[in-house]
């Protein structure tokens, strides 16, 4: 668990500094896939899945 969320951590930040400097490239991508894999097998997944849910059922119902 400790090196998941350490790694989860990790491709956050390059994520943030990656999409801040717009250097939007292949790497990029690379590192935000594998911030969702990463992110997605902590606790915060089931969070972040109602989340979705929420913000999608809010929009339809514009």
């Amino acid at each position: 668990m400790a090196i998941t969320v350490s790694l989860v951590a990790l491709f956050g930040l390059v994520l943030f500094f990656l999409l801040r400097s717009k250097t939007l490239g292949y790497g990029s991508a690379f590192i935000a896939a594998m911030f969702g894999f990463y992110l997605a097998s902590t606790g915060a997944s089931g969070p972040v899945n109602e989340l979705s849910a929420a913000v999608i059922d809010a929009i339809g119902k514009l």
